[in-house]
């Protein structure tokens, strides 16, 4: 039995840790994974090796912010559901302030033509573009989960809806269960988790039935606060693949609604890779500039909470889970249709908004190689866009 002083130990302990990999984790998911490993399993050893795998693969087979989940995940094995939201609350907290801060500032400002946005905008696509790259290396190198991918890219460019990129992962989960080849990693190590399949079960009925409650109350009650929470908590709970995916969903359910423009929602994307922490928090710059600070907080609170539901609610059911091979087969098959809808949101609505010039697409390049080759922290790529735009654009 861990006594009140060691849990309030933990949960501090947690939290500055938390808010440490907050300030710091530059690079995205990928990356925020590899920093969890060095502070979590190297330095604090508080979970081995095959441990925190074993959590990363469950969290890549959910929606949601992947790595956020990683972190709320080791929170909760460290702590409990409270140890979980202390976990969040510090890797998250900092970028949310910081998009919040800049959505001010552009709403108070005339940055519609700016040339730094224009730059931010070039970031944007920069970035999108190493992520398919990236992922594309990893999810979709075989013969069978290349066409899965390019299946999904052509579909979502064919067909331009919310809908397209849901149906699209469904079929793709459904290919890879019944055609993709099994897994040969067959390793699996126990973990204990400080959650009962009850609690778990609870969780799992709030996620569902907030997904299908909030579209019907939402259309009922025309009221800004319920309609942000709605919107966002969707994007949630149905995006496959992390942050750059989200871009899509939110672009498809917010722009065409007239609740802000697309150049708008571009610089905020290309703002969000200048900040430490998750990409989700991207959230609170949209929801600062539609119903200001209550909006980024309802926003940033409704685009993680499926994410915690759902880690709550399968933790527990995990070590059975995750020996089943047509689970696994089902997420490679998941993992490739989102290179697609990737690579569908790198054309539209990223190049075609920010590559209008040769000297965009120059500017670019530069930037490419420099993210790529160099390996400049994705940080420092925003501001030499935003300074080049400044520069040959204007302000």
């Amino acid at each position: 039995m861990i006594g009140s002083f060691t849990i309030r130990k933990r949960l501090k302990e947690l939290f500055f840790v938390s808010l440490k990999l907050g300030l710091t984790s530059f690079g995205g998911p990928t990356a925020h994974l590899g920093y969890f490993y060095h502070e979590y399993v190297k330095r604090k050893k508080w979970l081995d090796e095959k441990a925190y795998a074993d959590l990363v693969s469950l969290c890549q087979f959910l929606p949601g912010p992947a790595s956020s989940q990683v972190g709320i995940g080791i929170g909760i094995m460290r702590g409990g559901i409270l140890g979980g939201i202390v976990s969040f609350l510090g890797f998250t907290t900092p970028s949310v302030i910081a998009l919040m801060v800049f959505a001010m500032l552009i709403n108070n400002q005339d940055f519609a033509n700016a040339g730094w946005i224009q730059g931010l905008k070039i970031v944007a696509a920069v970035i999108v573009l190493q992520a398919v790259l990236s992922m594309g290396k990893q999810l979709a190198n075989e013969k069978k989960t290349a066409s899965i991918a390019i299946g999904a890219a052509v579909i979502t460019l064919l067909w331009e809806s919310y809908l397209s990129q849901i149906l699209v992962l469904l079929i793709a989960g459904l290919i890879g269960r019944f055609f993709l080849n099994e897994s040969t990693d067959k390793q699996l190590n126990h973990f204990s988790v400080p959650i009962k399949k009850r609690t778990g079960l609870v969780a799992l009925g709030l996620f569902a039935g907030l997904l299908i409650l909030l579209p019907i109350i939402s259309s009922f009650m025309n009221q800004i606060d319920i309609f942000i929470f709605d919107r966002f908590y969707r994007s949630g709970a149905l995006v496959f693949g992390g942050g750059h995916v989200v871009l899509p969903l939110l672009e498809k359910s917010l722009v065409p609604e007239g609740l802000m423009t697309k150049e708008f929602f571009l610089a905020g994307y290309g703002a969000a890779q200048a900040v430490p922490g998750p990409l989700f928090t991207f959230a609170a710059f949209l929801g600062s500039d539609i119903h200001g600070w209550v909006g980024a907080l309802i926003a940033t609170f409704a685009i993680f909470l499926p994410a915690f539901l759902l880690v709550i609610g399968v933790l527990p059911f995990w070590e059975q889970a995750r020996k089943i091979q047509s689970v696994q087969k089902a997420l490679k098959g998941i993992n490739a249709g989102v290179v697609g809808i990737l690579l569908s949101a790198f054309y539209d609505p990223i190049f075609t908004s920010a590559i209008l010039l040769p000297s965009h697409i120059a500017l670019a390049a530069c930037l490419f190689g420099l993210l790529i080759f160099w390996k400049l922290p994705p940080w420092s790529v925003v501001l030499l866009g935003a300074g080049a735009g400044l520069i040959f654009w204007g302000y």
